[in-house]
């Protein structure tokens, strides 16, 4: 079976978000970097070509092969931000959500287009319960 693509690397992340011509998207990028370095009080590190992750569990697949993972995630794809997070079981989730403002999400990611369209404290706050939640999922198991 092949390597999985999304492992840690080497290239440091300030060579990776300065790459985006886009001031605007740039410095988005920097305040998110920044918000879960402070919750997660790690330095973040690229995953793959695109990701930038903080902490990191060992994730047993179907497979039966163990992959390392980040615990919380951005990526800066195309069409919006997408911050990986472990919201299941975040509690008043639905209420946190409901205050973030203009999002969409998926099953453990989380779409914005514009930081300018979200709360910057309920974000926060999201992305610090989604960080001590899988903490406690996958690290004191």
């Amino acid at each position: 079976m092949a390597e999985p693509k999304t492992k840690p690397t080497d290239q440091p992340v300030a060579e990776f978000i300065d790459t985006f011509p886009d001031g605007q998207k740039r410095q988005e990028y920097w305040t998110i970097y920044e918000l879960m370095k402070k919750v997660s009080q790690s330095p973040g590190k690229m995953w793959g070509t695109s990701i930038v992750g903080f902490g990191s569990y060992l994730q047993t697949g179907a497979d039966g092969k163990t992959n390392e993972w980040p615990l919380i995630a951005f990526s800066p794809r195309k069409q919006a931000l997408t911050l990986y997070l472990s919201m299941e079981g975040i509690p008043q989730i639905e209420d946190r959500l409901a205050r973030l403002g203009k999002h969409s999400v998926g099953k453990v990611c989380l779409y914005i287009k514009h930081l300018a369209d979200v709360d910057l404290p309920t974000l926060t706050e999201l992305v610090g319960a989604s960080y001590e939640n899988a903490v406690k999922i996958y690290l004191h198991r």
